[in-house]
């Protein structure tokens, strides 16, 4: 059960409510990552696992329950755990979001990494059957009312719900991730990304180098109807790449060209720590998004035979 050597403090903004927050990370005996609502009175742990999450609705993965003690944004710091191979740890926060740093999962990284980890190996939990999910699956729960507005929307904006993720058994033993974005605005436009992780300094050198500073995106012209629906009131761009209106470029500079969908990699790996270990397969990413991320998840362990799990040390 590796964790932490010693406590690790950060601040900064949440990128939904705008409001200042804290959170302390801190070592644990306790197997599992757990966050702990401290401006909350009852100050329970929430698990930060699949089946503890709770609404993935506002473009990012919350755990717990949304009317009572959750947690919102939690996606990038569970990535840079996972790459820390940090297993067990308590997080204290002040607030209902997880703050936004630089928008990507690096600095939560380094602050981690700065403060020591202890020996040990993550669990692992190795694919033996494929699961797939699809948008339609989702669509398929929602009422009515908003599958019509989002066939209307896609009507007008020429756009399919036709994202996929896929989970299938790795010859390889690594979590080999390939993700694809296609959006109409050119300065997306069709993008895939592939990423391999086995444990190995060498594949943590590679995130750090190619994926770690990927930074999440937006509009600009879609900030003032977030900011008037309760989200991206945090956001800037000292934290989210900009598009420009016509769509074509970017307000502030981007690190690569493809930045968009390397930055979806980060998603997908904080995601799929939310299984309580290294997944051990081949994620295939279509237009994903936190939602099917989770239902792929959901799916993987309905089922005793679509898995195997090997314990850590």
């Amino acid at each position: 059960m590796p964790t932490l050597k010693k406590i690790v403090k950060l601040s900064g903004r949440g990128i939904h409510s705008g409001l200042p927050v804290n959170i302390v990370i801190r070592p644990s005996k306790k197997p599992g990552i757990f966050f702990r609502r401290t401006d909350l009175d009852k100050k329970d742990l929430i698990p930060a696992t699949f089946d503890n999450v709770g609404d993935t609705k506002m473009r990012n993965t919350t755990i717990g329950n949304k009317d009572g003690a959750h947690v919102q944004t939690i996606e990038h710091l569970m990535a840079a755990l996972f790459m820390a191979k940090i297993d067990s740890a308590v997080i204290d926060i002040d607030g209902p979001e997880t703050p936004i740093l630089d928008g990507s999962a690096v600095q939560f990284y380094n602050a981690l990494i700065n403060a020591g980890v202890t020996a040990g190996k993550l669990k692992q939990i190795i694919v033996k059957r494929p699961v797939i999910v699809r948008a339609r699956d989702i669509i398929r729960q929602l009422p009515f009312k908003v599958r019509f507005q989002i066939f209307i929307m896609n009507l007008l904006s020429g756009r399919k719900s036709d994202g996929f993720v896929r989970l299938s058994p790795s010859e390889n033993s690594k979590l080999n991730i390939c993700a694809t974005l296609v959006y109409k605005e050119k300065i997306i436009g069709r993008q895939t990304y592939e990423y391999s992780y086995d444990g190995t300094k060498k594949s943590e050198t590679n995130f750090i180098k190619n994926v770690a500073r990927a930074r999440t995106f937006g509009k600009y012209s879609e900030w003032e109807y977030l900011k008037a629906h309760g989200m991206g009131r945090g956001a800037d761009e000292t934290n989210v790449i900009a598009l420009n209106n016509r769509g074509d470029g970017t307000l502030n500079c981007v690190f690569w060209p493809d930045e968009f969908v390397r930055h979806k990699i980060i998603d997908a790996l904080g995601d799929m720590f939310t299984s309580g270990g290294f997944v051990v397969g081949n994620l295939d990413s279509y237009k994903g998004s936190h939602a099917l991320n989770n239902l792929v998840l959901i799916k993987l362990f309905s089922n005793p035979d679509n898995y195997e799990i090997k314990e850590g040390k």
